[in-house]
């Protein structure tokens, strides 16, 4: 059976010389995640089996293994691991690094063990292995008490995001009790020299005919940080919006999230009236304060502290609805002042529904549960459990049905085939992808937005339809 262990991690094997500890960790880790003490007594000494550069080359190891953690590296240390003193200082290393550590116990039959030993051009003298095989005997059961995440036989591995550890059980349970949930698609990079027309159309389509219920973009005007290069193509996203609504049918249509410093609030209600209008009844509108500062210096757009974006964002909750709505009322509020609320055509939907980015646990959630529609989390199943109880406790002071707010969750994600490597963001197999989402669904998502890593075209959209298929009622 394989073990799965989280990447990064650190694992310590435990063993006598000749146990096979090196040739277990070459098996099934990378060269350079391995830190072992015989080839630092080379490096520090006359070679592996000088025993007088055991002092250093230890220092050495642990300063290395420091290193390692700390930048959230997978590190396996090949020593015997025999030393209790040692693994509770790798596994404070670790514990300092948010890392969590793991104990390989190889129990080789000490015939072999001897045997092995013997074959080497420098053995270690049969006093010293003896000693080692006693102390490995009883190391098992002292292991269970030293708070490693886990203490396993050595056999086969293979390391998976922390994410979708527990993917495979939950994945299970999906399977025999399915949970309902949709799926939106959010589009981040446009890398398609010469075709983006076409490309951006065949992706939308795709999207559509494997299941997901809704697209969104990034309301950016270049290239944020997170995702790419400054100088990569960005598409204006409610023109673009547009012209999806035009090569669509059915799929919803929104950005994740329209930034409320980029426009004119009166002016927003009516392009996201118009883009209802256009696509027949499909607009949905996704609102944040807004972050990227070097974006609103470039386009030469003011940039106001936290405070008063924070007070245009309420003003927006408030007043847009109020554009799309009967009559034409005067609108005062904290920033703006609109003489007559007037916006012709009306929406087709009765109400768009508004959708709140981010999930700050005192402002954003507060002002989720006094106007919108849905919220929009990240992270893991228990961080989606702890801010929905924050949303549920303002929706009660708000007094407000908790119920009535949709839960929406982005995260990058990208299926990849058995045997082929996990590169980039979330990259996982189906059934792992399923066990992730499953866990979510009873966390309280209603819709997964998924951002692919790999979007570069409609394959991309389409390798991800059997994980919506999972979860479609």
């Amino acid at each position: 059976m394989t073990l799965r262990l989280p990447d990064p991690c650190l694992v310590v094997l435990v063993g006598a010389t000749g146990a096979g500890k090196s040739a277990w960790a070459g098996a099934w880790f990378r060269a350079d995640q391995i830190v072992s003490s015989d080839r630092l007594r080379a490096v520090v000494g006359a070679g592996e089996r000088d025993q007088r550069a055991s002092r250093d080359a230890f220092e050495l190891l642990d300063l290395i293994v420091a290193k390692r953690l700390r930048r959230g590296l997978t590190t396996v240390v090949d020593t015997t691991g025999l030393e209790p003193k040692r693994r509770a200082a790798w596994r404070a290393l670790a514990e300092r690094a948010g890392v969590p550590a793991y104990a390989i116990v190889l129990d080789t039959p000490e015939k072999v063990v001897r045997e092995r030993n013997r074959a080497r051009g420098t053995p270690v003298p049969a006093k010293v292995v003896a000693g080692q095989l006693r102390e490995a005997a009883g190391a098992r059961e002292a292991l269970a008490g030293e708070g490693f995440a886990g203490v396993h036989d050595a056999g086969p591995v293979e390391l998976v995001p922390p994410a979708f550890l527990g993917a495979p059980g939950a994945a299970a349970r999906q399977d025999a009790d399915p949970l309902a949930l949709e799926f939106g698609l959010q589009l981040s990079r446009f890398g398609w020299e010469g075709r983006t027309a076409s490309a951006l159309a065949a992706v939308a389509r795709a999207a559509e005919e494997a299941g997901f219920t809704s697209l969104w973009l990034m309301d950016h005007f270049l290239q944020i940080p997170q995702v790419g290069r400054a100088w990569e193509d960005m598409l204006e996203s409610y023109t673009t919006l547009g012209y999806l609504a035009g090569v669509t049918e059915r799929i919803k249509l929104g950005t994740l999230v329209t930034g409320i410093t980029y426009r004119n609030l009166a002016h927003l209600a009516k392009v996201v009236a118009t883009l209802d209008v256009v696509s027949g009844g499909r607009a949905l509108c996704g609102l944040g304060a807004g972050w990227f500062e070097r974006e609103h210096r470039l386009y030469g757009w003011a940039f106001p502290p936290f405070a008063e974006r924070y007070a245009l964002l309420e003003d927006a909750l408030e007043l847009l609805p109020l554009m799309w709505g009967p009559g034409s009322p005067r609108f005062e509020g904290r920033t703006t002042v609109v003489a007559e609320t007037t916006c012709y055509p009306r929406p087709l939907q009765e109400r768009i529904p508004i959708l709140v980015g981010g999930s700050g646990e005192r402002r954003t959630l507060r002002l989720v549960a006094r106007h919108a529609d849905a919220c929009n989390l990240f992270g893991d199943a228990a961080t989606v459990r702890h801010k929905l109880a924050v949303l549920r406790a303002h929706c009660e002071a708000e007094g407000r049905d908790a119920a009535d707010v949709r839960v929406t969750h982005l995260e990058a994600a990208r299926v990849v085939a058995a045997g082929e490597p996990r590169e980039g963001q979330g990259a996982a197999s189906v059934e792992e992808h399923v066990g992730r989402y499953r866990e979510l669904a009873e966390a309280g998502v209603q819709t997964a937005i998924v951002g692919l890593s790999d979007a570069r075209g409609p394959e991309s959209v389409t390798r991800f339809a059997d994980v919506v298929a999972a979860f479609r009622p």
